[in-house]
């Protein structure tokens, strides 16, 4: 997908910037800027009242049941709050698709293209990003407006969030996604 201008329609779609990645508990992280460059994003789509859609990730457990520090884990992150006309779609599972309007929302707003940003890479952004893309959204995945955190596997090796997010962005590239970093995105506005 060659870079040209995004036409105005196009959703920046931003992928559960949750106040649960607050918690020590995920571990070591790469890209401490992904929420610098989302919120750089967020006031340019809105300075030019373009689409924002925000993703938010919910337990399968009734809300009734949600102890209060449940209930704040779930809240966006400071900055992420999602103005009245911007659209949540509240999901369970990895994928922004499944078990959502995302894209209903999306066939709605007759769009081109949609811009992936969000937490964390490997989970629910690249899932997001696959099916968006076989979905024929023709996804934008802005590189430096996501992150992970370091993982160990069934071997038990310990890998590094960097190289999880690289090889994410490999897998992506070309196949599902146009990989962009933020400052090129902006000049595509």
């Amino acid at each position: 997908m060659e870079n040209q201008k995004l036409a105005q329609n196009v959703p920046l779609i931003i992928i559960d910037v949750q106040k649960f990645f607050l918690n020590p508990k995920w571990g070591k992280r790469n890209n401490t800027n992904a929420e610098k460059n989302m919120l750089m994003l967020l006031s340019k789509w809105r300075e030019g009242k373009r689409p924002v859609i925000f993703i938010q990730h919910i337990s399968n457990t009734p809300p009734e049941t949600w102890s209060d520090h449940e209930r704040e884990s779930r809240a966006f992150k400071e900055g992420f709050e999602p103005l009245p006309h911007e659209p949540v779609f509240q999901k369970t599972v990895n994928s922004a698709f499944i078990g959502t309007e995302l894209e209903k929302c999306l066939r709605e707003m007759n769009v081109p293209q949609v811009v992936i940003v969000g937490l964390t890479t490997n989970h629910c952004v690249e899932t997001t990003t696959r099916m968006a893309g076989n979905l024929g959204f023709s996804p934008y995945l802005v590189s430096d407006a996501t992150a992970t955190h370091d993982r160990v596997g069934p071997d038990g090796r310990l890998y590094l969030a960097q190289d999880i997010h690289d090889m994410t962005m490999v897998n992506l590239h070309e196949e599902f996604a146009s990989i962009i970093n933020t400052s090129d995105l902006l000049e595509l506005l």
